[in-house]
């Protein structure tokens, strides 16, 4: 009776002593390693898309709101302040890749045809970033 008591304490010790190899661990962080690689590419994309996104939903905002600006007062704004100051915009938005909101590029207005000038000191509005889009062309001529 003792002998098969002592013969079941060892089973149980053998038993309990089971776990991952050192082998088994590597592979499974080489694999994990793998995908992780593979991954952050694609987030960073992702990323830099969403970026993009809300730049060209802010600037589409801001072109609209100097529209509006023009129509209501038929001059454009002297600054991209005018439009918060007048309550077209309730603040100017920050651009995603300068991650400010004064870095905002105004265009002046052309002369038209005549030679005349339109009064006011913001035509269009671009952004102050000098990075390169995921399409290729520069923020500032978005």
């Amino acid at each position: 009776m003792v002998k098969t008591f002592l013969q079941k304490i060892g089973r149980l010790r053998i038993v309990s002593q089971r776990g991952f190899t050192l082998i088994e661990l590597a592979v499974v962080m080489t694999i994990v390693g793998t995908l992780t690689s593979l991954a952050i590419p694609s987030y960073q994309r992702s990323l830099i898309k969403a970026r993009e996104t809300v730049l060209m939903e802010d600037l589409f905002q801001l072109r609209t709101s100097i529209d509006a600006y023009f129509a209501d007062n038929a001059k454009y704004p002297d600054s991209l302040d005018d439009l918060v100051a007048k309550r077209y915009l309730r603040q100017l938005p920050k651009d995603p890749f300068t991650d400010s909101a004064d870095t905002w590029e105004e265009v002046p207005p052309e002369p038209m045809e005549d030679g005349t000038v339109v009064p006011g000191g913001v035509f269009d509005v671009h952004s102050g970033s000098d990075l390169m889009g995921l399409d290729g062309t520069p923020y500032r001529e978005w």
